[in-house]
């Protein structure tokens, strides 16, 4: 009895595996493509940024930081967002708001994305080597075979009018992407702990505050982000 009614013969086995991975490689390769993009709109955007500045003696930091192949960091102010590009290719879940169009449901390999994950962290979390700090995924890209796009996150990112079926990557695109993720973080201010968060603290963790900052601080302190719903 076949497994898998499309594989009847070896023929057929093979193509069938030649298929899928060429689609999981053009899934790579656009997404890829559009993380450059993102990376090469970020240099530009930084540029226009500065030059808009009023103030020209207070130097505010505005820099493109690149780890590897697969991640960037874009520094401004007190802030990093960290652009992280996942090599896998992923298949939409069926609830995905990205699925509920014509488009995705007629070509179930329209729903097979690459995904570029947007996270936000504190310039001093990595300044002053506080690795107890925590960042927070702010919004996920998504790109499929036809170089069409998605986005969801944070509510200031998911207010981005994109339409899954008819919307492809283009530099205006992922540069309007990327104002509305820094403005985002801008808006997304330190929260002062309540003071019961610190009101018993051993003498060492004390100590090694004073000498490392290692007690843990984000941007909402003891507060769990477990969706983007409702935000």
């Amino acid at each position: 009895m076949d497994r898998n009614p499309k594989v009847k013969t070896l023929k057929n086995l093979a193509s069938y595996l030649e298929k899928k991975a060429n689609l999981k490689q053009d899934v790579y390769d656009n997404t890829k493509k559009a993380f450059d993009l993102i990376k090469q709109e970020a240099m530009f955007l930084l540029k226009d940024i500065r030059g808009n500045m009023l103030n020209k003696k207070r130097v505010i930091p505005l820099e493109i930081i690149e780890r590897t192949d697969f991640e960037f960091e874009i520094k401004f102010a007190g802030d990093i967002l960290a652009f992280f590009m996942h090599t896998n290719a992923f298949m939409l879940p069926p609830y995905h708001p990205a699925t509920q169009n014509r488009y995705a449901q007629e070509n179930k390999e329209n729903t097979f994305v690459g995904i570029i994950n947007i996270f936000n962290f504190l310039a001093d979390s990595f300044k002053y080597n506080r690795y107890n700090d925590v960042g927070f995924l702010i919004g996920r890209i998504y790109v499929n075979k036809d170089n069409h796009f998605y986005i969801d996150g944070r509510s200031e990112i998911q207010n981005i009018p994109i339409q899954f079926e008819t919307q492809k990557i283009s530099a205006k695109e992922m540069r309007n992407v990327l104002i509305n993720c820094i403005l985002s973080t801008i808006d997304f201010d330190l929260i002062a702990p309540p003071l019961e968060y610190y009101e018993a603290i051993p003498v060492k963790t004390f100590i090694d505050a004073i000498e490392s900052y290692p007690i843990k601080t984000s941007k909402l302190v003891g507060f769990k982000v477990n969706s983007f719903q409702n935000k």
